[in-house]
């Protein structure tokens, strides 16, 4: 058998292990971040379809209008 040819001697595996557990690894960080940090409550008026407004509610801060 040829020791150069064997599975843990070529590089392209090792990097595609190490990518894929990085990418493991971030994506369980990425789920436990959303898990402990909920968003804001946004204000809505109106019905909502699984707890996500239906319509648009107005805006709270609105810009005043620059005169001409």
């Amino acid at each position: 058998m040829n020791d150069g040819a064997a599975w843990y001697r070529q590089p392209i595996l090792w990097l595609g292990a190490v990518l894929f557990a990085a990418m493991l690894a971030a994506s369980i960080a990425m789920i436990v971040l959303g898990a402990r940090h909920d968003d804001a409550q946004l204000p809505t008026s109106g019905s909502t379809v699984l707890r996500m407004p239906a319509g648009r509610a107005e805006p709270v801060d609105a810009a005043p209008e620059a005169p001409q």
